[in-house]
């Protein structure tokens, strides 16, 4: 499992289109799998899930990433999990933390403006 979570100031909405789109364009196996979104007064919560086809391993990770906006503020929770192998010990490759780094690095850049 990886996990990476951030606070940033910013527009929700801009923040979920960006997330959404660096994503999707981070590997052809990259899947959304569902999505939920949710609104009450000033604060909005997206939760997205996605899966990957890793071929180096032959496996499928999983990454939920759950955003969460009040006003300008927002907050964002990655995890990657299963990109493991084996039945008793989950050796993994890096999957998950390849999926979780996406994220980092989309957040990163959205700082940098």
């Amino acid at each position: 499992m990886a996990k990476y979570q951030e606070n940033i100031i910013g527009n929700f909405d801009e923040v979920v289109n960006h997330l959404e789109n660096d994503i999707n364009n981070s590997g052809i196996t990259m899947n959304l799998v569902d999505e939920s979104n949710y609104s009450f007064k000033d604060t909005n919560v997206a939760v997205r899930v996605y899966d990957k086809y890793f071929m180096r391993n032959g496996n499928r990770a999983s990454l939920s990433v759950t955003i969460v906006g009040h006003e300008n503020n927002i907050f964002i929770s990655a995890i990657g999990a299963g990109g493991g192998q084996g039945i008793i010990f989950n050796f993994s490759l890096g999957a998950e933390d390849d999926m979780v780094y996406v994220v980092k690095e989309s957040i990163e850049r959205m700082k940098e403006f």
